[in-house]
């Protein structure tokens, strides 16, 4: 197959899957879409998309537990129960056991340091006069004994190998990321986005938002207004403003993609040796080439989508049951939405029809055959034009260089997962803003197909601030379930609500964050216990997924669901996921009660952390109850060793006690 199967075809599923069965999950229904899209070259193929129940155990067994459906959910593995925890997660002991007394001095320090508005507010410029003064060896001293200490692991992958192997003594396992990075000004990042972002040619009107544009409605302008979110915008440029919890990447050259993927396969032998093998490697897709590819692919998979919910908007209510979308009613509902059908053409770029009994489930391409095309991009890139009914260009044309840098971005990609694959290393692609995030979950998806045969090997990141994400997720799991490959992923809340949120009411498109944190919240909780119910659909260890998350709240909604579903600390299947440096009254209490745990552990040069640090500090000035209560726990453990003479307590975990 060819690159326009992916981006069109397999669009068609996902969006059959979001705009149908929206809101149905519950229902005992089986709903059937099938969509044959005719390529460039006249090739078709079908998909179809399926969406069932989990089984579910008529009759209970001492091993079931009782769902908040009130259904018998049977026990995965039989090892279900779950260890006496304190859920309040107050106990300062439990939360620092494996620091020293040093360590616990100065996390307390650091964080009573992060409450001084004086101090973040003017750290870059304290930063630089410290340097000037100090002298680099001795300002690396400094920042060893203070911020770079506490939330950055080392230097390099023999620096942080103690450390990731402390901390896993004590129950949490490592997520490594290289968090050097080069701190530019904001007229640079903006300069250089737009290099990254803007095509050397023209792009073309977006048909379907031009036509949704010209119905004059209020559904059509949201369409239209859609199509500025997939564009790059010069106020926009720099993608770090109100950004603190995120790194980010901007395009310089393709050399800089290249050392940036070096990195990244470092990183990979980093957390095969330094961790044995049991952490993960963290990767953003935007270091690894043009972000105009990215921006591209999404326009093109939401331009699909838009298109299908007009029409879906114009269906009215599904009945129960078996769903028969014939070309008949497909032609219809064009001409409600205002399409001018001319009788006896044919429309190349869709044909419907229906499907009674189970087809062939062929979806998107083989990721090799993506890497090895040698078409032109640029017409792979295309969305259906109404009026003509063929296929239009997003872009007039590529340059031979823009068609050599997308089709670098996509072999940089498969480089790295094949080689986790064979160091037997697990990575996790982060999420990113929501204009690139269609794009980046789709190749991540195709990353699973081809490398999570066998194991997990590739993890999703979902972002659940946003509006979709329960949808996204949905669609992903019925696929990996389909295909029966390993389905990984990491729940996160988010990390660009305001610059999301300033972003669309600027350009006019709508917010694609939950309107309040309590829908966040609610959003998240919904994921988590439909990851719960997916689970009981697929093998034991097929599924595994991370909640990362520094709420308590949440952990403790995902251990009560864990219980309800019959998912046991032991089954491996739900792990939990902290920064290295932050919320260890979580981490710890966790991993040492049998539950699986990981830090996102940086690691990297002192001078090249600095950004990193700064957006700690920022972070931690900015979720004040959680950093008080931080303070106080370090208190508490600091006098506790000091009255009971443990001052030079060091860290020694049962195990080691056991074994003298």
């Amino acid at each position: 197959m060819a690159l326009q199967k992916m981006l069109l075809v397999k669009n068609l599923s996902n969006i059959a899957g979001k705009e149908f069965l929206r809101g149905n999950s519950s229902r005992n229904s089986l709903y059937r879409l099938s969509f044959t899209c005719r390529s460039l070259d006249g090739i078709s193929s079908h998909t179809v998309f399926k969406s069932t129940l989990p089984n579910y155990e008529e009759a209970p067994s001492s091993s079931e537990q009782t769902g908040p459906t009130g259904r018998e959910w049977k026990s995965l593995t039989g090892n279900h129960e779950h260890p006496e925890l304190d859920l309040s997660f107050g106990c300062g002991k439990e939360a620092y056991k494996s620091k020293k007394t040093s360590e616990v001095l100065r996390a307390l320090l650091v964080f009573n340091l992060c409450s001084l508005d004086f101090l973040v507010n003017n750290q870059k410029r304290l930063l630089q006069m410290s340097r000037k003064l100090m002298g680099p060896r001795l300002f690396s001293a400094m920042m060893r004994q203070t911020f770079y200490g506490h939330f950055v692991a080392g230097a390099d992958q023999e620096e942080i190998k103690p450390v990731a192997s402390r901390i896993k003594q004590f129950g949490v396992k490592s997520i490594l990321d290289y968090s050097a990075e080069e701190d530019i000004s904001s007229e640079a990042a903006v300069e250089a986005e737009m290099e990254g972002c803007v095509p050397q040619q023209n792009e073309l009107e977006n048909p379907v938002a031009t036509f949704a544009e010209s119905n004059k409605t209020i559904e059509g302008q949201e369409d239209a207004a859609a199509a500025s979110q997939y564009r790059a915008h010069e106020e926009f440029g720099d993608r770090r403003e109100k950004v603190t919890s995120a790194r980010t990447y901007f395009y310089e050259s393709e050399a800089q993609c290249d050392k940036n993927m070096q990195i990244f396969l470092n990183c990979i032998d980093a957390v095969s040796h330094a961790t044995e093998k049991s952490g993960f490697a963290a990767i953003k897709l935007t270091a690894l080439g043009k972000p105009q590819l990215l921006l591209q692919m999404s326009e093109v998979l939401m331009t699909a989508k838009n298109f299908f919910a007009m029409l879906h908007k114009t269906q009215g209510e599904i009945d129960t049951g078996e769903l028969r979308f014939g070309l008949e009613d497909f032609d219809s509902r064009l001409r409600e939405i205002g399409v001018q059908l001319q009788e006896g053409k044919k429309r190349t770029w869709v044909s419907v029809k229906d499907i009674s009994a189970d087809g062939c489930e062929v979806d998107l391409l083989d990721w090799s055959n993506l890497l090895e095309i040698n078409r032109s991009l640029s017409k792979l890139l295309v969305v259906p034009n109404f009026k003509t009914g063929k296929l239009q260009p997003l872009v007039e044309a590529m340059t031979e260089e823009e068609e050599d840098q997308m089709k670098n971005m996509l072999r940089r990609v498969n480089k790295l997962a094949k080689y986790a694959q064979e160091k037997e290393v697990r990575v996790m692609i982060d999420a990113e803003q929501s204009y690139f995030q269609p794009a980046i979950r789709r190749l991540t998806m195709e990353m699973m197909r081809k490398f999570n045969k066998e194991r997990s090997v590739i993890f999703n990141t979902y972002q659940c601030y946003t509006k979709e994400a329960y949808n996204d997720i949905l669609v992903d799991m019925d696929l990996a379930r389909r295909e029966d490959f390993y389905f990984g992923a990491k729940l996160v809340r988010g990390a660009y609500m305001e610059q999301e949120r300033e972003r669309a009411a600027s350009l006019g498109y709508e917010d694609p964050i939950n309107p309040s944190y309590e829908a966040t919240t609610e959003m998240m909780h919904r994921v988590v216990e439909e990851v719960m119910r997916q689970i009981h659909m697929r093998p034991v260890g097929r599924m595994a997924v991370m909640i990362a998350s520094h709420n308590e709240d949440t952990v403790r909604y995902t251990i009560q669901k864990m219980k309800e579903y019959g998912i046991g600390p032991n089954d491996r299947l739900i792990c939990f996921g902290q920064l290295f440096g932050m919320c260890d009254q979580i981490s710890f209490p966790l991993g040492q009660a049998g539950y699986s745990v990981y830090k996102y552990v940086p690691f990297g040069p002192v001078e090249e952390v600095l950004p990193y640090l700064s957006r700690r500090a920022m972070e931690n000035r900015g979720v004040l109850l959680k950093v008080k209560k931080e303070r106080r726990l370090l208190r508490q453990e600091l006098f506790r060793r000091i009255g009971r003479g443990q001052i030079f307590y060091k860290p020694v975990t049962s195990e080691a006690v056991a074994a003298k």
